[in-house]
């Protein structure tokens, strides 16, 4: 029997007559015998993240010639490469309206994440699917979830529990840093942890008011109870915050990365690409830490306003102005911003998939799902909206596997993320939605 070690193991040392102490990412002897949880019995962590593209794809060339594992990469998706056996092609499935209009670049990514379709523009009858699965995996981290955007423009957020809120996105690499690293931030690796007395004291202050808040309830009105719940949810997650902030998280893969210098916000394809590459390399180091478990990133909105350096013309725009070039059978301008999207998928499925943590990879223990809001954006279809799966989830899923949904419902994809991240659903949706049928080729 090999002697475990705790993860608060360091390299200790002195330089120049200087103590010096490094920190070990997470060796196996940190791990059980398997190398499938820490030596105490704790798990891996498990997450669960979206990431967004908007004006979605050519489905001809888009959706694999063939189905199942090893399947054949079609021309939008051969920028996956070596990654394709990390990543689960979801083709043909569709959001039904069930007599409700169809909201250009609303009604698709909202039928999908609530399984519900929207009976107008603006809104929602149920939460998003990263808000249901945040409240069963997201209770004992710093961040309930983590919302970014490279879009420059907090308010695009597709993570919502209702009409009235919305998880508004970090945007800035900067401030990212500085709510995620910053003052708040424990590094486990730098010594032995003592609690900051004001941060007690706030702890102590903010259950008083939660006390006082609660006796208003029985005073407000309808829509002053919305209003007071959700203050109520913002309170909650700023307590969490404190209490996770009293007992740091212990792992020795975790370390403070190194602060943005500078950051270029706009929509500009080079502005967002890097803006994302940033964004995602925070959001790294912020699940290795368990600041979060749960995460939400937007490389461009539904009315994508991506654009090239020089040009005014955006990619919505494109899809509406430029015609279908009649010997390519596609939008070939239109359909180079979806590929730059795709790019940047691959980019951030990489970063994760090239992340050592625990016997595999940081994207082993992850489940994260690509969308968009549309399928051909030029006519605003809401059939065969496209979806990924990247990851294993703990060993819960099979990657690599495409799956032809063949006209059914939507809301099968978002059932079976939630039943491999453990929320205890066995039905979900509404109306033409509903389900009890969870995607079982890509389960393990």
């Amino acid at each position: 029997m090999k002697k475990k070690l705790n993860r608060r193991t360091v390299l200790r040392g002195m330089a120049g007559g200087v103590g010096v102490a490094i920190g070990l990412p997470l060796l196996e002897v940190f791990l059980n015998d398997n190398g499938t949880a820490l030596a105490g019995g704790a798990p891996i962590p498990l997450r669960f993240g979206t990431w967004m593209w908007g004006c979605g794809m050519n489905p001809e060339r888009w959706a694999p010639p063939t189905e199942g594992p090893d399947y054949e990469l079609s021309p939008e998706l051969a920028v996956l490469g070596d990654l394709k056996n990390q990543v689960s092609v979801l083709s043909g499935f569709n959001v039904f309206l069930d007599g409700a209009p169809n909201e250009p670049h609303y009604t698709g990514i909202i039928a999908n994440l609530t399984g519900t379709t929207p009976p107008d523009a603006g809104m929602q009858q149920a939460p998003t699917l990263d808000t249901l699965i945040s409240a069963e995996v997201g209770t004992s981290t710093r961040f309930r979830s983590l919302e970014m955007s490279a879009t420059g423009i907090p308010s695009q957020s597709y993570s919502r529990e209702s009409d009235s809120i919305v998880n508004a996105s970090l945007v800035s690499p900067i401030e990212a840093y500085n709510r995620i690293f910053g003052a708040d931030f424990f590094d486990p690796n730098d010594g032995p942890f003592v609690p900051d007395p004001k941060t007690i004291l706030r702890g102590s202050a903010l259950s008083a008011v939660a006390d006082d808040v609660k006796r208003l309830e029985q005073r407000l009105g309808s829509h002053d109870k919305q209003r007071l719940d959700q203050y109520l949810t913002s309170l909650r997650q700023l307590e969490r915050q404190i209490e996770v902030s009293l007992t740091p998280p212990n792992l020795a893969a975790c370390r403070r990365p190194g602060a943005p210098r500078r950051e270029d916000l706009g929509t500009e394809v080079s502005q967002t690409n890097a803006t994302h590459d940033m964004l995602a390399d925070l959001l790294v180091f912020a699940l290795l830490c368990d600041q979060t478990r749960v995460f939400n990133m937007v490389f461009s909105w539904g009315l994508s306003a991506l654009r090239i350096l020089g040009e005014d013309i955006s990619h919505h725009q494109l899809t509406h102005d430029e015609p279908v070039d009649a010997e390519l059978g596609y939008q070939p301008r239109s359909t180079a911003f979806s590929q730059i999207s795709m790019q940047a998928w691959v980019r951030f499925v990489d970063k994760l998939a090239s992340t050592p943590e625990g016997d595999g990879s940081l994207l082993d223990n992850c489940l994260v799902m690509a969308h968009s809001e549309h399928s051909f954006a030029k006519s605003h279809l809401v059939v065969g909206l496209p979806v990924m799966l990247a990851g294993g989830a703990g060993g819960r899923v099979n990657p690599g596997v495409h799956v032809r949904g063949n006209g059914e419902p939507i809301s099968r994809i978002g059932l079976t993320v939630q039943q491999v991240m453990g929320v205890p659903v066995s039905e979900w949706g509404t109306g033409s939605h509903q389900t009890s049928q969870p995607i079982r080729e890509i389960l393990a």
